[in-house]
């Protein structure tokens, strides 16, 4: 499934859980195109739940729910990033999927794409047949240096384009996590990166920038964030409607009729590369 508008190209794979593939801008690879497994490329969609269920067990209306443990022994971001989506029928910039066996209740999920030549809008909603706990999110990888092509043309040793990217980023609390790393529910001021945790009270959108090619807000209707800046290849920056373990931890039931809905947005404009990197990424990168 393939978008087009002016500068911009972006890939949709249906197969691989209905994830942003690919997006292009003026000849510039934006996302980690290839990973280990299904959890670490492209721009993947994160429904019933976002982040690590305790145990991979769901408790909810006087019941425990057991869950396929694809993180042993926690389930992880849901399973909507590992089924097959389509389109839907008269709707091309729709794309839907079932939520299926290994969730205990009725459902899909929707995704709307609209791609302009300096932004991407995307929606999701998670429509409930019966009531059910859930978190949704988006879970974007972008690269840490940007290269020519797309896809498997974006190779690993192409020649980068601009510098590494600077997340600026400024929340006013955070998550803290149990020894399992999953949230206790209480929050607390922003510890140093690198990250790997979820965040409330941003003072603005997340600004993304790789110096001398591009600059991106991400901006969200959601009002928690992960972010992940430990691995080499890329930073995730991902807009959530609750923290991990959110089901369980603060869960928002979806009712018939009344959808959960999540938006994010992407804008982006040439940079020229002046001005000053972001200290603390800075900081990151050299860990």
């Amino acid at each position: 499934m393939r978008f087009d508008a002016g500068p911009a190209r972006m890939a949709v794979d249906l197969e691989h859980g209905g994830r942003i593939a690919s997006l292009v801008v003026d000849g510039r690879e934006l996302l980690v195109t290839s990973g280990f497994g299904s959890f670490s490329w492209g721009s993947f969609p994160m429904a019933p739940f976002a982040g690590r269920l305790r145990d991979a067990r769901l408790e909810f209306a006087g019941r425990t729910y057991e869950l396929p443990a694809n993180e042993p022994p926690h389930a992880l971001h849901g399973f909507a990033f590992e089924r097959p989506w389509h389109v839907v029928d008269g709707e091309p910039s729709t794309i839907a999927c079932e939520l299926g066996l290994s969730w205990p209740f009725r459902g899909r999920v929707r995704q709307r794409f609209a791609l302009a030549p300096d932004r991407l809008d995307v929606a999701m909603e998670l429509e409930a047949d019966e009531p059910q706990p859930a978190v949704i999110g988006l879970h974007p990888w972008f690269r840490r240096r940007l290269v020519a092509g797309s896809g498997m043309d974006a190779r690993r040793d192409g020649a980068p384009l601009g510098g590494a990217l600077e997340l600026k980023v400024e929340p006013s609390a955070m998550y803290r996590l149990g020894p399992d790393g999953i949230p206790t529910g209480e929050l607390v001021p922003p510890d140093p990166r690198p990250w790997d945790d979820c965040f409330v009270g941003l003072a603005g959108p997340p600004i993304l920038r790789w110096p001398g090619a591009l600059r991106m807000t991400v901006e969200s209707t959601a009002d928690h964030w992960v972010i992940y800046d430990e691995q080499v290849e890329g930073i995730c920056v991902e807009p959530q409607t609750g923290p991990p373990n959110g089901p369980n931890l603060a869960p928002r039931i979806v009712m018939p009729g009344d959808p959960l809905r999540i938006a994010m947005i992407w804008r982006w404009t040439p940079d020229d590369g002046a001005g000053e990197a972001d200290p603390e990424a800075e900081s990151a990168r050299r860990r």
